[in-house]
C-alpha cells in the first residue's frame, strides 16, 4: 500500500470543523501529489457518496470515499482531528479520517489493498497506534503496513479479547456461519463488515466464512462450505448475488452497518434462528433501505416499505428504456415533425438522402424501445420480489397487459402478481431431486400460466377500464383541476430529487406517452419543468448570495446550472444533504409553483425528458420557460431567506474578516 499513501498525504493536525472541510483539506493534498485531476469534481463525487449513507463508524473513524473519473491513481489520505468531526456515526465525532479515492476503472489489485485497510480499521491496536503517532511518515508507514502497530513505541499492549482460556474445552463441531457483505461503493464498508464479523466469530468460537461482494469482484463461497453451514448472515446494502445458493438455511438479513456495529448480536440471532429451525425463503426482495442497521430479517420490514422497494426496482430498470426510446422519438419529431409517427416501416421504404426517412428510422427505433416499457416494469417488479425465477412470469404478464390495453397500471399489477405467485411456489417443499429444475422450468411454467390466466380472464379487463378512465380524466383536465394536479406532481418531483416519489411522478407521466393524449402531454410537461427547478434554484441562490454557502457549495452551484438545464434533478442533492430542513421545503415550493403554472398555461411535451434539449418540442415554449423561471426564483428566494436567518454573530464576524465559508456554520 506504500504507493497509495505517503507522508505528504498525512495531516496529523487537521483543523477542519466539518466533514466537507475535512474532505477538501485532504483532497487538496491529493491534488498537490498529482493523484486527483479536478478538485471540485472529485469533491462532488465524495459528497454524492456521502449523501447515500454517512461514512462515520463507531470508534471515532470517518471514511469518506468514492470512485471518481477525476482520480488518476488509487490514493489514500489520512487526517487526525483534535476536536473531532461529525461523519454521522452513532457514537459521536471522528478523530481519525481516511479519505479513499479510487479511479472509476480501478483494477482489482488496488481495490483489494484498500479493502485491507478497511479490515485493519477494526483492529483497536492499529487505531490506538495512529492516535499516538507523532510523525507523518510514521503514520503513513503504519497505514501502509510497513510498520507493525505492536512494535510502535506508542502502541499499548493489551490482552487479546479473543483468547480462549486453556481450561475451556474446544467444541468438536463449532457452529458454522456463512456471510455475505456488500455496500453501494464496494470499497470500505463491505470489507469492514467482513472483518468485524470475523473478529466477533473468533471471540464466540464460531466458524465463519465471508463472501465480500465488493468493487474488486468477488470469489464465491465453496458450495460445500455453504452446505455445511448452520446459518447465513447477509450484511448488505445492494442485492445479494445468486441468493439461491443459500436456500434452506436460516438467514439474518441486515444492512452493512449492522455487520460493522453489532456483529455479536447478528451471530447470536443466527444461532437462535438455527436452534428454532427457522428457514428463510431468500427471495423477499432487495437489500434493506437506508444503509443502516436494518432490522434483522428482511421479512420483518414493514409491508409498505417492501412494496415501495419492489415498485422502484421495476422503475429503475425501466428508466434506461424511457431515456433511449424517448430521446430518439423526440429527435425524430425535431427532424420530421409529429406526423412522422405515421410513416411507413423503414424496412420497406428508406431513402438515404431524405431527412424524413432518417426521422422515421429514429422514431421507429425509439418506438421499439418504448414497446418494452411495460414488460420491463412488470418483469423487474417481480424480480425485486422473488429474484430471477420471477422474471419470465413478470415479462409475460407485462406483455399481456399491453395486449389487453391495461397499460402501465396493468404492468404494475402483473409484476406484483408474478412476484407473489413465485414466492408462493417457492414455499412449497419439493424433493431434493427436483430443486435443480425448479427455477428454470417448473416455476416459470406454473407461474406464467397462473399470471396469464389472471391477467387475461380475471383482473385484466377491470384494470384496462381503469386505465381508460384515467386517460379520459387526464384529457378532461382543465382549470383548477389541472393546476392542482400540477402542484402535486411538482411537490413529488422535488421532495426527494431522484428518489422514490420523484420516480413515481416520472413513471406516471411517462405512462401517458404510450398512448399520448392532450392531457397526458400536459402532465409530461409539468413533471419535466418541475424537475428542473431544484438544481437551477440552488445555482441561482449561490450566485446571488454566495456568502451564505460554503466554498464547496458555491462550486457545486456553478455545476448545478448545467445539471438543471439538462433535467438532472440530482444536482441539488449535495445542498439538500447538507441542509435538508431549509433546502427541501424551498425547492418543493418552487416545484409546486412551476407544475401549477405549466398546467395552467397548457404546455405540452411529447418527449419523456426535460431540459433545454426538448424546448423545440414543447407546446407554448415561452410560457413553459416562464413557469420554470418563476419556480426557480421562488425556490431561490426561500433558500436565501431561510439560510439568512441562521447566520450567527461569529459567522458575520468571519465574513467581515474575509472568511465567507464560516458564515454558514449551522
Amino acid at each position: 500500500m506504500s504507493e497509495l499513501i505517503t507522508a505528504d498525504l498525512v495531516d496529523l493536525d487537521l483543523s477542519a470543523e466539518t466533514k466537507d472541510e475535512a474532505a477538501r483539506s485532504l483532497a487538496e493534498r491529493m491534488v498537490a501529489a498529482g493523484r486527483v485531476t479536478d478538485l471540485d469534481g472529485f469533491l462532488a463525487d465524495v459528497a454524492a457518496r456521502e449523501a447515500q449513507m454517512p461514512t462515520g463508524l463507531d470508534g471515532g473513524i470517518g471514511i469518506p470515499h468514492c470512485r471518481s473519473e477525476h482520480v488518476s491513481a488509487p490514493t489514500l489520505a489520512f487526517g487526525r482531528s483534535g476536536r473531532g468531526i461529525d461523519f454521522g456515526a452513532p457514537d459521536g465525532p471522528a478523530d481519525l479520517i481516511f479519505l479513499i479515492a479510487a479511479p472509476a476503472g480501478a483494477d482489482d489489485a488496488h481495490l483489494a489493498i484498500l479493502s485491507g485497510l478497511a479490515r485493519r480499521l477494526m483492529d483497536s491496536e492499529f487505531t490506538d497506534a495512529l492516535r499516538a503517532e507523532r510523525d507523518g511518515a510514521g503514520a503513513a508507514a503504519l497505514i501502509s503496513g510497513e510498520r507493525d502497530p505492536a512494535s510502535s513505541a506508542s502502541a499499548t499492549a493489551a490482552p487479546s479479547a479473543t483468547a480462549v482460556p486453556a481450561s475451556e474445552p474446544v467444541p468438536e463441531e463449532p457452529f458454522r456461519i456463512v456471510a455475505v457483505t456488500s455496500c453501494p461503493t464496494g470499497i470500505a464498508h463491505t470489507y469492514m463488515a467482513a472483518e468485524s464479523l470475523e473478529t466477533a466469530a473468533r471471540a464466540e468460537g464460531v466458524e465463519l466464512s465471508v463472501e465480500t461482494q465488493g468493487s474488486a469482484g468477488f470469489e464465491q463461497l465453496d458450495p460445500a462450505v455453504i452446505a455445511a453451514a448452520d446459518a447465513v448472515i447477509w450484511a448488505h446494502d445492494v442485492e445479494v448475488r445468486e441468493k439461491a445458493r443459500f436456500s434452506g438455511k436460516p438467514v439474518v438479513d441486515v444492512g452493512v452497518k449492522a455487520g460493522i456495529n453489532r456483529p455479536g448480536e447478528l451471530i447470536a440471532e443466527a444461532r437462535g434462528k438455527a436452534e428454532r429451525g427457522e428457514v428463510s425463503t431468500l427471495a423477499d426482495g432487495p437489500a434493506p433501505e437506508g444503509g443502516g442497521d436494518g432490522a434483522a430479517g428482511g421479512d420483518r420490514t414493514h409491508f409498505g416499505v417492501r412494496l415501495r422497494t419492489y415498485l422502484m426496482s421495476g422503475v429503475s430498470y425501466m428508466v434506461p428504456f424511457v431515456a433511449a426510446g424517448g430521446l430518439l422519438i423526440a429527435l425524430s419529431f425535431a427532424i420530421g415533425g409529429y406526423e412522422i409517427a405515421g410513416a411507413k416501416s423503414v424496412a420497406d421504404h428508406f431513402v438515404w438522402s431524405e431527412a424524413d426517412s432518417w426521422a422515421a428510422l429514429l422514431n421507429q427505433i425509439g418506438s421499439a424501445a418504448f414497446g418494452f416499457l411495460v414488460p420491463v416494469l412488470a418483469g423487474y417488479i417481480a424480480y425485486g420480489m422473488a429474484d430471477r425465477p420471477a422474471l419470465v412470469p413478470g415479462f409475460v404478464g407485462g406483455a399481456i397487459a399491453l395486449t389487453i390495453d391495461a397499460g402501465f397500471l396493468g404492468g404494475l399489477v402483473a409484476g406484483l402478481l408474478a412476484g407473489a405467485v413465485v414466492m408462493a411456489i417457492q414455499r412449497v417443499k419439493v424433493h431434493p431431486t427436483l430443486r435443480g429444475i425448479m427455477p428454470v422450468l417448473v416455476i416459470p411454467l406454473i407461474a406464467s400460466t397462473v399470471v396469464g390466466f389472471l391477467m387475461f380472464i380475471v383482473v385484466g379487463k377491470p384494470i384496462a377500464s381503469l386505465q381508460n378512465a384515467l386517460t379520459d380524466w387526464l384529457n378532461g383536465l382543465s382549470g383548477s383541476n389541472a393546476v392542482i394536479l400540477g402542484v402535486v406532481l411538482g411537490l413529488m418531483m422535488c421532495f426527494d430529487m431522484g428518489g422514490p416519489l420523484n420516480k413515481v411522478a416520472y413513471a406516471f407521466a411517462v405512462g401517458g406517452l404510450a398512448d399520448p393524449t392532450p392531457g397526458s402531454l400536459k402532465v409530461m410537461a409539468a413533471v419535466m419543468a418541475a424537475g428542473m427547478v431544484p438544481p437551477l434554484a440552488l445555482a441561482l441562490a449561490t450566485t446571488v448570495r454566495g456568502r451564505l454557502f460554503t466554498h464547496t457549495e458555491r462550486e457545486n452551484g456553478r455545476a448545478a446550472w448545467v445539471l438543471g438545464a439538462s433535467f438532472i434533478t440530482e444536482g441539488a442533492i449535495p445542498f439538500a444533504a447538507a441542509d435538508p430542513l431549509r433546502v427541501i421545503p424551498s425547492v418543493m415550493a418552487g416545484g409546486a409553483v412551476t407544475g401549477a403554472l405549466s398546467m395552467a398555461f397548457g404546455c405540452t411535451l411529447r418527449a419523456p425528458h426535460g431540459g433545454i434539449f426538448v424546448v423545440p418540442l414543447i407546446g407554448e415554449p415561452f410560457l413553459y420557460l416562464l413557469a420554470i423561471a418563476v419556480g426557480t426564483a421562488v425556490s431561490a428566494a426561500l433558500v436565501v431567506v431561510l439560510k439568512g436567518t441562521r447566520r450567527t454573530p461569529q459567522g458575520a464576524a468571519d465574513t467581515a474578516a474575509g472568511k465567507p465559508e464560516a458564515a454558514v456554520a449551522a
